[in-house]
């Protein structure tokens, strides 16, 4: 299993190793030994999550309050997606900032996002099938957004604007200078 940081600390790719011959393929794709004496995080899986899309969904920038927030660990396990991590973390090294991977069935890669990292990701396929692993419980009251179409992030998208479908919540999210003013972005732990 290869385990890279992504610019954004907190942020890796994960990219296991597929056995295949002529029946198919297997692959041990989550090992939270290996992510831990890799990345030094203690992934405690809590719930898992499973989303169908369309090509041009955009989901996110979504993350939870902290403490405790939700760590997570994201795979495509149909189709593909470019994927976001977004250091909303004010006092980062970081803040502001964002990288993105591709992440996909064939690759059976995946992205792991520590507490407090903004997360989006954009179906470049339809039937994308994403499952989440996360290390806390959904909390309604505890979720918030940025608009992930906010300018001040510029977020860069491997698909023209047209081509987006978001739903209203992720639309009318408040965007980052304005979630930074209202106290609402979680704090750099580092």
């Amino acid at each position: 299993m290869d385990i890279r940081p992504l610019s954004v600390p907190g942020g890796f790719v994960v990219t296991p190793k597929v056995h295949g011959d002529n029946r198919g393929q297997f692959v041990e794709w989550f090992r939270a030994d290996l992510l831990k004496g890799s990345t030094g995080l203690d992934f405690s899986v809590a719930q898992a999550n499973l989303s169908v899309s369309s090509k041009g969904t955009l989901r996110g920038i979504h993350y939870a309050d902290v403490p405790p927030g939700q760590a997570k660990y994201v795979m495509c396990s149909a189709g593909s997606v470019q994927d976001f991590v977004v250091d909303i973390r004010e006092g980062s090294p970081t803040f502001g900032q964002w990288d993105s991977a591709i992440i996909s069935a064939s690759e059976r890669n995946a992205i792991v996002l520590d507490v407090g990292l903004g997360h989006a990701f954009l179906a470049l396929e339809n039937n994308t099938t994403v499952t989440y692993l996360v290390t806390d419980h959904y909390k309604p009251h505890a979720e918030h957004a940025v608009n992930p179409l906010d300018p001040d992030l510029n977020l860069g998208f491997v698909l023209n604007a047209e081509e987006l479908l978001l739903s209203d919540k992720d639309r009318e999210a408040p965007g980052f200078a304005q979630s930074r003013e209202s106290g609402a972005l979680p704090r750099w732990e580092g």
